[in-house]
């Protein structure tokens, strides 16, 4: 076995360490790139060099309007050159300055394989195909946590390259560099470099950080410093050195809560179309309709037939067997030597016909071309049996001086006789072998698989076997060589839906009885009583993935459970300046935007900052930074969600390091009348989330009054055997208002529409129409509310006028943002403030009086200001407490403000800059680099 490192492995440049992210952004894209031979006068006959990293650009003559891709300029003239396996296409001025990779040698230039999480399929305007570079004209796939957009038929070519949002054991780092990915920038993005326009609407142009979101040229990007600062919102963001979360049996969707959608691979129907590809012009299926032309199905080994997924490739009738094994590698972005490789007939047989080694058989070279009328429509590319290998092989540490080295391996070579080769060549001692090992690492896009590979594992065999399963599979496959480490696994589950009210140990028991969870690798490390939840380490991966699938279909006393995957925030690691955002989405709210603020914040952000309230609640957010010493909290809901996630705080701050966090609102409910007092606005109306992010880090801390309701218990109807049980007394917790009387009777009609048919209520104009529908409905309605209840102002009656309805206020705004209580002085009452510890009680005379609040025609009927408020109700009446409405029996109703305040963020009242205004460190002091075609 050769023992020497190949002369074309690369070292990182710079400080000896390679850069994070995607291979677009990497700055090893100087490897020579192979030109496949030429079959027409119009191919390129000279090698592009380093400038083009793996691309296989030829000459073509342009039949309409076409943008370079690297400086996004219009190509004038008939001439361009195009890259024949991604479709990279260049002026001939820009081939020498080309820093991004071909898609066929991407893979290889990931320095830390992370899988991509892909939601549904959803329709992207003017964005493009990371793989084939071509636009997004059908239904696609985003990765939710990262800005790749990719075709359906092109997911399985996409490299693992997601941004590393925490550490797992296997390789971790400290400093972060920039995470570049290329285009899908908007059109007026500047460079940070030279200034310049970056962005393209046309083409897959210029490269964005997707931590601290600097834009550049791709030729510009490599003058910059590798080191990511995570730019504005760096206080903001939650570091990924201090998240730690050891993964290995669970798939990225599952580390950061994001539902599981069902998404079809490439080919997953039972015919193979859907899922298969056609190479040629646009992306319809090709067919054979002309004479000349014949459409082949095209297979990549052993588990595409099995799964009956193939490429479909056009080519001439009378076009020579190499160049249909040239289309055929083409076809699954391979950059492999075409003599490596052959095509055979399917189905496979004794006697099946083979496209033989270099792409041609004997009779073929010696009659040359010749029409294959005869030939079968379906083939698989097998690669050639091989005595020996190159194999590159990576280290599995850090601060190594090399990207990798290459071996040569044959049949002979083993997983421990490469350990023992390469580790002089990685600076390691000989002696010291057994104490690493040699580990495969399978980089789908997604999903990375780590397989450690036995001392006596023969690597030839390896090879052979995984390019009989699928030949494109090897680009995807690394052999790394790490220490052996005795990994102590340990998980986090967050495991809701339980009882509340039990002790740790009876949740111990309940969870044994309906999970049969073992004891000796399970145990219970903080129970949440009120909310009916616990947390639960987990020292065993196989276990952990158990307990995970098995608690989301398990129900206990009727209630489903909800479980979750938690990390571990290293507190003690963060910055001295960082005070983390803590992100809750409610997805339902203000016509389903939430949906999109989600996955916005996730790319903005750390993705395990970024919770949806959806999915467990408030809770495990709290939780997991309940170790934090410093954070915020930003609520993107209405005053229902903002009301939930302040009771959720309340109730665990006694767990928090930072038991007083500030509150922002992103206002998406209906009235948000609390979102209008703290500058939030009206609701949301689409504006751009980093901008959202910025007013909230320049927001100005405020107190607000929280407010105890105590309801009385009361006697109920059981419907077995006509039993009378009591409903034991009930607390709630107000924020904005509690109204009694027909604004409650409003509310309630409202909810209960809503209740039966919640597709309706998808937007806010819809909603205020109901609310208007039922008031009209109402307009005649008199109960006379004041001679059904009493009320007691600090220990002291208080004689009501005729009114229909009372309402408690804390805030100066009802309604959708109307002043009930007026702007009018009068010396009987103090000013009304948030934080003065005080209610103001006012009456409603029925819905045309509240139709002219709502006008501003007037004001509502002043009737008692002060702490402390005792109602009884005479009979059944409805009420609303922040506009969540019952009907509540006859008894006491006490409101008192025995609730600590709470410490909310009010927009500052600058106008806010604009978001290409908001920077964080400009380059402009850099000069241009040399040769710039901008």
């Amino acid at each position: 076995m050769a023992a020497a490192a190949e002369p074309g492995a690369r070292t990182w440049p710079g400080s000896g360490s390679p850069r994070l992210g995607s291979p677009a952004g990497s700055p090893v894209l100087g490897i020579s790139g192979r030109t496949r031979p030429g079959s027409g006068p119009e191919r390129t006959s000279r090698a592009i060099g380093s400038a083009a990293p793996g691309h296989s650009f030829r000459k073509v003559t342009l039949t309409k309007p076409t943008f370079c891709h690297l400086c996004s300029d219009f190509i004038w003239g008939l001439a361009g050159f195009l890259c024949d396996v991604c479709n990279f296409m260049s002026h001939e001025k820009c081939l020498k300055q080309v820093k991004t990779p071909c898609t066929s040698i991407a893979p290889s230039l990931i320095r830390v394989p992370v899988a991509h999480c892909f939601g549904s399929l959803g329709l992207y305007k003017r964005k493009f195909c990371v793989v084939c570079r071509k636009s997004l004209e059908v239904p696609a796939f985003r990765c939710e946590v990262c800005e790749l957009h990719v075709h359906p038929d092109c997911v399985p070519f996409a490299c693992s390259d997601c941004r590393q949002c925490h550490q797992d054991g296997q390789q971790d780092y400290d400093t972060y560099h920039h995470h570049w990915r290329e285009g899908n920038l908007p059109s007026g993005a500047r460079c940070e470099v030279c200034r310049k326009t970056c962005g393209s609407s046309d083409v897959l142009a210029g490269v964005r950080c997707e931590w601290c979101g600097v834009q550049a040229h791709s030729v510009c990007s490599t003058v910059l410093a590798p080191e990511c600062t995570f730019g504005r919102l760096r206080s903001m963001v939650l570091p990924p050195s201090c998240v730690r979360l050891l993964s290995r049996n669970f798939s990225k969707m599952h580390c950061f809560r994001i539902p599981e959608t069902m998404v079809l691979e490439l080919g997953d129907g039972d015919d193979g179309v859907d899922g298969s590809a056609a190479i040629g012009t646009g992306r319809e299926m090709l067919t054979a309709t002309e004479s000349t032309k014949q459409t082949l199905k095209i297979f990549d080994g052993n588990d595409s037939m099995r799964k009956n997924q193939f490429r479909l490739v056009t080519v001439s009738r009378l076009a020579r067997n190499e160049e249909v094994m040239e289309a055929a590698l083409r076809a699954y972005y391979i950059s492999e030597d075409p003599k490596d490789f052959q095509l055979q007939a399917l189905p496979l047989s004794g006697s099946a016909q083979a496209l033989g080694k270099a792409g041609t058989t004997e009779e073929e070279t010696s009659k040359g071309s010749c029409p294959r009328d005869s030939v079968p429509e379906a083939w698989v590319i097998r690669s050639l049996p091989r005595t020996q290998e190159i194999l590159k092989i990576y280290p599995g540490w850090l601060k190594v001086g090399v990207a990798y080295v290459s071996i040569r391996v044959n049949s002979q070579s083993t997983a421990r006789s490469v350990v023992q080769e390469v580790l002089p060549l990685f600076g390691q001692q000989v002696k010291d072998q057994e104490r690493f090992q040699l580990i495969e690492v399978l980089m789908s896009s997604r999903q990375v698989q780590r397989t450690v590979l036995a001392d006596e594992e023969p690597l030839l065999d390896r090879l052979r076997d995984i390019r009989q399963t699928s030949v494109r599979q090897v680009s995807q496959t690394r052999f790394y060589v790490a220490e052996t480490r005795a990994m102590a696994p340990r998980v986090s589950l967050f495991v809701g839906g339980l009882p509340p009210g039990l002790s740790p140990q009876d949740y111990s028991n309940l969870l044994h009885e309906a999970m049969a969870t073992k004891a000796a690798v399970v145990s219970v490390s903080h129970v949440y009583s009120l909310q009916g939840a616990v947390i639960l380490d987990v020292t065993c991966f196989a276990e952990a993935e158990r307990l995970y699938m098995l608690a989301r279909d398990t129900a206990v006393h009727g209630r489903p459970l909800t479980a979750l995957v938690l990390p571990e925030v290293l507190h003690t690691k963060l910055p001295p300046d960082c005070c983390p955002l803590l992100v809750f989405v409610n997805p339902k709210s203000g016509g389903l935007k939430g949906r999109e603020l989600l996955c916005s914040f996730r790319k903005l952000l750390n993705p395990h900052q970024v919770f949806e309230l959806t999915n467990g609640g408030p809770l495990p957010g709290f939780h997991l930074f309940s170790q934090v010493p410093c954070f915020r909290v930003l609520v993107c809901g209405g005053d229902g969600t903002v009301g939930w996630v302040l009771a959720a705080l309340e109730e665990t701050r006694r767990h928090l390091a930072c038991p007083e966090p500030a509150v922002a609102i992103l206002p998406l409910g209906t009235g948000n009348d609390l979102g209008r007092v703290l500058r939030w606005g009206a609701g949301y109306s689409g504006e751009d989330p980093f901008s959202v992010l910025v007013s909230v880090d320049e927001a100005d801390a405020v107190l607000m009054d929280r407010w105890t309701i105590l309801l009385d218990a009361h006697e109920i109807d059981s419907t077995e055997n006509n039993v009378v049980e009591t409903e034991p007394p009930k607390i709630v917790q107000m924020n904005n208002y509690c109204g009694i009387g027909i604004d409650a009777e409003l509310s309630l009609d409202f909810h209960q529409a809503r209740e039966e048919e919640p597709g309706k209520f998808t937007s806010r104009f819809h909603n205020k129409g109901v609310y208007v529908r039922v008031g009209l409905q109402k307009i005649s309605h008199s109960r006379s509310l004041h001679k059904e209840i009493r009320l007691q102002v600090e220990q002291q009656e208080v004689e009501l006028p005729s009114i229909e309805g009372l309402i408690f206020i804390n805030i100066p705004s009802w309604g959708s943002g109307a002043d009930l209580w007026g702007s009018d002085n009068d010396s009987r009452f103090e000013k009304p403030r948030i934080d003065d510890g005080l209610l103001e009680v006012v009456g409603v005379t029925g819905v045309v009086h509240m139709g002219q609040v709502q006008g501003g025609l007037r004001s509502g009927i002043r009737i008692a200001q002060g702490s402390y408020f005792r109602v009884t109700l005479l009979k059944a009446t409805p009420v609303q407490v922040d506009g969540e409405p019952w009907v509540q029996a006859p008894g006491h109703m006490i409101i008192s403000a025995t609730a600590p305040k709470v410490h909310m963020l009010r927009k500052a009242k600058q106008k806010p800059r604009k978001a290409g205004a908001i920077r964080d460190t400009r380059v402009d002091t850099l000069p241009a680099p040399e040769g710039n075609p901008l």
